[in-house]
């Protein structure tokens, strides 16, 4: 019963580190773009599909290339932890800085 609770404990931390972290989208698994709120399985696939390509430039070349990515919901991702070569989205304020 101890080892469950311990288990549920640490996977409640985890999933907290998780949900601010930083995502790099030319660096990142599909788990962690799963990770990011906004972006599910069929967007990830999406996503590493265009990187195989050749790697985003910026945001524009990411907005770009990936289909259903616009401006708004670009500023959405970066928001959410998503970043273009270690850049966050013109216009995105992170969630846990707002007041």
């Amino acid at each position: 019963m101890i080892r469950k609770l311990l288990l549920a404990a640490a996977t409640l931390v985890a999933c907290m580190g998780m949900a601010f972290a930083q995502v790099d989208v030319n660096k990142a698994d599909q788990a962690a773009l799963d990770s990011i709120k906004g972006i599910g399985p069929a967007k990830s696939k999406a996503i590493m599909a265009e990187r195989a390509k050749g790697e985003f430039k910026d945001w524009s070349d990411f907005e770009q290339r990936v289909k259903g990515i616009g401006e708004k919901n670009a500023i959405k991702l970066s928001e959410a932890g998503l970043m273009v070569n270690g850049k966050a989205r013109d216009g995105a304020v992170r969630k846990e800085t707002r007041k």
